[in-house]
Order: structure tokens, then sequence, then C-alpha cells
């Protein structure tokens, strides 16, 4: 089982506006109709009816660099990569 993370809209005329991003695991290939359908299912049980008039917008696999969207962020210390120098050219 994978987890995604699906990207959520509101519609303009909603009483409360809003965008997010939640978690939820599927068995599915991604962005298919079954995995669409867990990504529903999930934000039903999550926001409950007043979900029930939103819409995904996209859902992608959960990578390692999307754990700085849980609020956590990364730091690194690793040191910077040297940088190959552009040869100059001389004109005379």
């Amino acid at each position: 089982m994978a987890t995604y993370l699906a990207h959520y809209k509101s519609p303009a005329a909603a009483d409360v506006r809003g965008a997010g991003v939640f978690e939820f695991d599927s068995d599915a290939r991604a962005n298919s109709k079954d995995n669409l359908h867990d990504a529903r299912l999930k934000m039903l049980e999550i926001f409950g009816k007043d979900a029930a008039s939103w819409s995904i917008e996209r859902v992608e696999r959960k990578t390692a660099s999307s754990e700085a969207l849980d609020g956590q962020l990364t730091l690194d210390f690793r040191p910077e990569k040297k940088r190959r120098r552009k040869r100059t050219k001389e004109y005379w």
C-alpha cells in the first residue's frame, strides 16, 4: 500500500473557502479512478459533510521531499558541492 498526497480546493461560491493537502493510503495506481475514489472517501472521513462539494485537484505520490508539507522543515548541513567554473575566453 502506497501513501499519496491529495490537493483539494473548495468551490468559489462556498461559504468557507479553502485549499489544502491531506495524505491517504491506496492500493490503486496513481491518478487512476480507484485512486481518486480512495482520496475522495478519505477526504469525506476527515472533513465530514462540509467536504461534499470540494474537488480534488491532483494526487501525487508522497516522497521524502514532501515531508516539508507536514509543517516540519528539514535543515541540510552538508557542505556545498564545488561548482565547476566556466573557462573564461580571452579576447585580444
